[in-house]
């Protein structure tokens, strides 16, 4: 399921080498004490923790309040863990790198069809990330982590052009039971914007309504577009939003149509069919059959750092106390020498206390 959201500031920087390094060092005698006295699938639950994750980042060294924690800590994992020795495998990464995540997929020793079933939950979760929650931030960064026994989490984080600020995207697959619907346990933000959600459970009637426009000849579709209605208004609070389908579109709608999709998780997956293509089905099927979307930004809990006056939402102080626990235990486990140690505890105090 898909775990929780992060807003953050956009960081161009680079962690210098000499930090780099102490942070696959620290991260992998972090990560084998997680595994070896809990076991590979509570690693990935941390993973997915956006409380955890982002104190993990800290306690490695990185600044804890910017965008650069999420890739350079995943990228520290990555080297970590490249020999699989604790059974767990990291690929994909920033930018170019995200786009080989399916090949280092494949050179895993899972079963072929395990790692089928891995490539196609990466391919997913960046799509519904991209085009079903539209909430105007560009997925840049795309780790897929997984153990040999298949489980797995996502960390993918996304860039917003004109705000500046980035926002994480965490998934975890255990008790996953929809990729298309509320795949989250808890969603982080610090900013809140008008967002078309089309996995809100509130948007379920527009799925489904979309499913059968495409399922239906896409032809008929023509009429409610282009010059007899290039656009038309949501609810007052909401922005005009174009609805016209390109001939490059129409022809998209119209191999989806031959290929019959048998839900809407299948209509995703459809190479072509993007952000522009469901949200046009999305305005379609309220303006015909009052099928109204969900335009509320899926967000649950205010970030560690954010939220003042608690606002868009307050801690989750019980869980955000948990992964604090969790993590100073976890460091004081963790072999290294006693400078280290003291150093990775008091990064961690002054996360806690932020």
């Amino acid at each position: 399921m898909r775990s929780g959201y992060a807003d953050l500031p956009l960081h161009h920087g680079r962690a210098p080498p000499w930090l780099f390094r102490r942070m696959v060092e620290l991260s992998r005698e972090m990560v084998k004490v997680i595994v070896l006295e809990y076991s590979q699938e509570e690693f990935l639950k941390r993973i997915s923790n956006p409380y955890w994750f982002q104190g993990f980042g800290c306690v490695l060294g990185f600044d804890w309040h910017s965008s650069g924690l999420t890739t350079t800590t995943c990228g520290a994992l990555k080297e970590a863990l490249k020999d699989n020795d604790l059974g767990i495998y990291v690929c994909g990464g920033k930018g170019k790198t995200s786009r080989r995540t399916l090949s280092e997929i494949e050179k895993s020793t899972l079963r072929d069809s395990k790692i089928e079933e891995l490539k196609r939950a990466s391919r997913l979760s960046a799509k519904v990330d991209s085009s079903m929650v539209q909430d105007s931030y560009q997925l840049y960064h795309h780790t897929f982590i997984f153990t040999e026994k298949g489980e797995w989490t996502v960390v993918q984080q996304g860039m917003n052009p004109d705000t500046r600020y980035a926002r994480r995207y965490h998934w975890l697959s255990m008790n996953l039971k929809e990729f298309v619907e509320e795949p989250h346990t808890a969603i982080c933000c610090d900013q809140k914007s008008e967002t078309l959600d089309l996995t809100s459970s509130l948007s379920r009637e527009t799925r489904s309504v979309s499913l059968d426009l495409v399922r239906d000849d896409p032809e008929h579709l023509r009429k409610y577009l282009g010059k007899n209605l290039l656009r038309f208004t949501m609810p007052r609070r909401h922005r005009i939003l174009d609805v016209d389908i390109s001939e490059r579109g129409f022809r998209i709608l119209k191999m989806a149509h031959e290929y019959q999709p048998q839900d809407y998780e299948e209509l995703v997956s459809i190479p072509g069919i993007g952000p522009k293509t469901l949200r046009a089905l999305a305005l379609i099927s309220d303006l015909i059959y009052g099928a109204k979307p969900s335009w509320e930004d899926p967000v649950k809990y205010s970030y560690a750092h954010g939220g003042k006056d608690g606002i868009p939402y307050p801690v989750n102080k019980s869980l955000y106390d948990r992964s604090i626990k969790f993590l100073r235990e976890v460091v004081e486990q963790a072999e290294m020498g006693k400078k280290e140690k003291m150093n990775a505890l008091r990064r961690l105090s002054d996360y806690a206390s932020l």
